[in-house]
Parts: structure tokens; sequence; C-alpha cells
């Protein structure tokens, strides 16, 4: 039985958070905290590998990679994201880090992110410093994404490819690395129960107006294994 699409979200009942689990350190989430994290080796099994199976069986999994990019601000850091067009084929409407599919051309995992990002939000990679990758993740639709996770220093312009991204914002890092903002939602369907992540951010518009970004699915879920890899 096919496993059905989940197309809204927010409808989905929540289950609970894991506001048990205790939120990463403030200490933790400083800039040379974080390259000494990547600096170090240690084991670490991601806590979600993939939404389930693909559901495009019919083509090989698409390499692509994404940027987790951490803004530099007043002493903190924000995770730069980007709200994608209503138009498109994959993720249409929802929240997502800067990045996609690999190019022939890209040298490796990094240097796709550099170039979607670039491409894009127009963020030039002068700006960006890599610190590292997380583990692979294979989405529903038949991509198998590696997050590269960067430091931003401020006094960027970004200029958002319209077609691609309806607009870009930021979120505290440490809003996101509390487990008490993770929800757990749960649907039972004819072909079994699905469960999620949601991490929604109650933030201003480009237009100075009140918006709720609800961060779910591929995206939740890497910010989850990202929350679990400075966790150790």
């Amino acid at each position: 039985m096919t496993r059905p699409l989940i197309l809204n979200p927010q409808a989905v009942p929540v289950i609970g958070t894991d506001a048990h689990l205790p939120a990463v350190d403030v200490a933790r989430l400083q800039a040379d905290a974080l390259r000494e994290r990547f600096r170090t080796a240690l084991a670490f099994e991601p806590e979600f590998a993939g939404d389930g199976r693909n559901l495009r069986a019919d083509r090989a999994p698409a390499q692509a990679s994404v940027l987790v990019p951490l803004v530099a601000r007043d002493n903190d850091l924000r995770v730069l994201l980007t709200r994608r067009t209503d138009h498109l084929r994959d993720h249409a409407g929802q929240i997502s880090f800067p990045g996609g599919r690999t190019e022939e051309h890209d040298a490796d995992a990094i240097a796709t992110a550099l170039r979607e990002t670039e491409e894009e939000v127009g963020l030039a990679r002068s700006f960006v410093e890599v610190i590292g990758t997380l583990p692979r993740y294979a989405t529903v639709t038949g991509f198998v994404v590696t997050p590269v996770v960067a430091l931003v220093r401020p006094g960027f312009e970004l200029a958002l490819d319209s077609f691609e991204v309806a607009e870009a914002f930021e979120v505290p890092l440490g809003f996101l690395m509390d487990p008490a903002n993770h929800r757990r939602h749960q649907m039972d369907t004819p072909a079994g129960t699905r469960h999620f992540y949601s991490m929604p951010w109650d933030g201003i518009a480009a237009d100075g107006q009140p918006r709720q970004y609800f961060i779910w699915g591929a995206t939740a879920a890497m910010l989850r294994n990202f929350y679990r890899y400075l966790s150790l």
C-alpha cells in the first residue's frame, strides 16, 4: 500500500514535546565551541536517517547538499532558513535550508551546498566558513542530502531567486537546540502510523507582519540530528 504524503502537517495532532530532554548548553553554541566539536571525531549515530521509503522508486536516489548557515548576530548565532515558493514540484511552500541537487562539476558535497546557496539566496561564499558536515539524510522524494554546517559572518546581502525562494529568515540556534520546542506529531493512516517533528517559530516576515514559520519534515529531522550531535 502506498504511503500517503503529508499535505497539511499543521493539522496532524501533536502528541507531545521533548521538554524532558536538556537544551544544548549556551556555551556549546558559540562559534569556537562549534568549531572544536566538528574537529573532534566522536562516534555519532543520527536519530533520523531519512523520511522512509522512497516514493520515486523508478529512479536512483539523487545526491544533494544543503547549507546549515549559522549567522553571527550580537554574540548569538541564528540559523538562516528559506521558505520555498508554492509552485515548486518538490516541497512547495515548505521551510528548508538553502541547497539542492549535486551537479557533475561539483567537487564534493560542500561545493554543492555553497554553489546552491549562492544561486538560491545570493549568500557569497566569502562570508561562509564551513566547519563540518552531519550524516546524510534520505528524503521520501528520492534525495540523499548532506547537511553542511557553516559559520556566516555578518555584512552579507541576500539576493533571492524568486522562482525557488519566497523569503529568507533567521531563527535563534538556541531555540532550535532546545527539545522543549521539538513537537512530536503522529498520523494514523491505512498504510500505517507516521511520525514527524515540527519546530514552529513565531517570527516577523519581510513585510513586517508576524508570521509562524512551520519547520517540519526533513529540515526538522536534520535539526534534531544536529541537536543530538551537539549533545554528545
